[in-house]
């Protein structure tokens, strides 16, 4: 599958998918559609389409955002030097659909790596499971677990 940017990608995004994906905006805490979501599937780029993170590796860490230990395909995610708001972060972009996605940092669960990918809900599309294959995205079955 070929993942891309598009000029028509970018017409569909709401307001606020917009902000935050091309203005590096960020949402509200506890306010993003995926912060206690709890389903099994991945979530892709809302540009690009591209697979970011996997339900299996999303953790709630009480921040008011959707978390997660690690992206699918390092690949995938490109980080930058963010010196805004007086600190130094790590920005994680999408590498295709050159999105904004939130930030990186290292208080995650130990056990699971350390790294807390800290991720706006709206700069992602969640696609459940049971669809994965039909929209190309079976290769990534293996992981994916059931969520209760």
């Amino acid at each position: 599958m070929a993942y891309q940017r598009s000029d028509e990608a970018i017409a569909g995004l709401t307001p606020i998918q917009y902000h935050i994906t091309q203005q590096a905006g960020t949402e509200r805490p506890f306010t993003g559609e995926y912060n206690s979501h709890k389903e099994p599937g991945i979530y892709v780029d809302v540009v690009s389409g591209e697979p970011l993170f996997a339900s299996a590796d999303k953790f709630e860490s009480g921040c008011g955002w959707p978390s997660f230990t690690k992206p699918i395909e390092h690949t995938h995610v490109t980080e930058h030097v963010d010196a805004t708001l007086g600190m130094m972060r790590t920005e994680v972009r999408s590498k295709h659909g050159d999105s904004h996605l939130g930030h990186v940092f290292p208080d995650g669960p130990r056990d699971r790596g350390g790294l807390r990918y800290c991720i706006n809900s709206a700069a992602l599309r969640f696609v459940h499971r049971d669809d994965m294959e039909a929209e190309g995205y079976g290769a990534y079955l293996d992981q994916v677990e059931d969520v209760a």
